[in-house]
């Protein structure tokens, strides 16, 4: 039997297993299987957490149907409650800095790219305002804050149907390595509201990486002002960035319970 933990960041729910405590063999169909609501554990990501030599811990991330992510912000705060102290993380995003305080942390997410290869994209175009279109929603922004991001500025979230949508964007041929969708609508010049598909999972209560990529993007429209307050289903992050800086993401994280289960009875 190993041990692990139930986490969550505004809803957005992870299992924790540290490797440290000992060595875990991890498959993409063991994941799928403890990540199964049904029949295993039930998370949106399978959470590993390892030595690292240039930081306090690697985190790996796998996703519900078993592919495996480069970052995740909720789950890099969860990992922070963990830690119970400012430190460093290493993704295969790259090292991030975190502090942690009062269930609360914040995580130097590092600088976005936008250069239309680096998302990424099948061809060149304007990251910025992309002229393509999905029935309703059309002219995204594109942004790679550590895994790649389209963002739909519409006027009614709740009136989009993310889960249609949500598939066939994420595997449109135009994403190389399939991407995140969020459709965000502009509440006021510091608040914006979203809903958020991602990758692998479908649609979750809270995505932080969403949140910063939506906030990246609105900022670059001139949309808001920084710092801005982006509101999921699971509650509220706030995001701060300028040009040239990294991003700031500052939210909850929350550890539910520990538990112990035997690996080699999932997948």
């Amino acid at each position: 039997m190993a041990r692990f933990h139930k986490m969550h960041g505004l809803g957005n729910d992870f299992v924790v297993i540290d490797l440290r405590e000992g060595m875990v063999g991890m498959m993409a169909a063991q994941a799928r299987a403890i990540a199964d609501r049904h029949t295993g554990i039930g998370c949106d990501q399978l959470i590993l957490l390892d030595h690292a030599a240039n930081a306090d811990v690697a985190m790996r991330i796998f996703n519900a149907d078993g592919s495996e992510a480069e970052a995740c912000g909720n789950a890099t705060r969860c990992v922070a409650l963990l830690l119970g102290k400012p430190g460093r993380i290493e993704t295969l995003a790259g090292i991030l800095e975190v502090s942690p305080a009062n269930a609360m942390a914040q995580v130097v997410m590092g600088e976005p790219a936008f250069d239309w290869a680096r998302i990424p994209l099948a061809m060149p175009m304007d990251t910025l305002d992309m002229p393509v279109g999905w029935d309703s929603l059309d002219r995204p922004s594109a942004v790679n804050v550590g895994n790649p991001h389209v963002v739909f500025f519409v006027d009614d979230v709740e009136a989009v149907p993310l889960n249609d949508l949500g598939l066939r964007i994420e595997h449109d041929p135009l994403f190389p390595e399939r991407v995140n969708v969020n459709v965000a609508q502009i509440l006021a010049k510091d608040h914006i509201r979203l809903r958020v598909w991602e990758r692998g999972v479908g649609e979750t209560r809270a995505c932080g990486t969403g949140a910063c990529a939506t906030a990246v993007a609105a900022l670059r429209r001139k949309l808001v002002t920084s710092p801005v307050t982006v509101s999921l289903p699971g509650g509220d992050l706030t995001i701060a960035w300028q040009p040239g800086e990294p991003m700031l993401m500052t939210g909850p994280a929350t550890h539910v319970f520990t538990g112990e289960a035997d690996w080699s009875q999932f997948g």
